[in-house]
């Protein structure tokens, strides 16, 4: 298992592939297999079956596909650009994720 630098709720810039320079904010994160789900991003269509319970009408549902976690870059919610992502610790022995860019340097949330 890896440690991903990513997590659900940050907004990301994504950086290679089909939805290059496009932003969106992360829905779910798979860590097993390292991808990310980005809402409105890498849309695709499923045909689905009626079934009672779930979808009694059935048809096409179009939903997110995973996006390899390489290929999306954080942004920074302090500079608004992508970044890749360090760590510092607090005096009090906390962690908290921060912004690698030259400028910036701040603080993007504890850990």
């Amino acid at each position: 298992m890896d440690k991903s630098k990513i997590k659900k709720g940050d907004q990301v810039k994504v950086v290679s592939g089909k939805e290059t320079g496009k932003t969106g904010k992360v829905i779910r994160v798979d860590r097993e297999h390292r991808k990310v789900f980005v809402e409105r991003l890498n849309m695709m269509k499923k045909h689905t079956k009626p079934h009672p319970k779930k979808n009694p009408q059935g048809g096409i549902i179009e939903r997110e596909a995973p996006i390899d976690i390489s290929n999306v870059m954080l942004v920074c919610p302090a500079c608004g650009e992508p970044t890749r992502v360090g760590y510092r610790l607090l005096a009090d022995g906390g962690k908290v994720r921060a912004c690698r860019r030259a400028n910036c340097g701040k603080d993007i949330d504890r850990v």
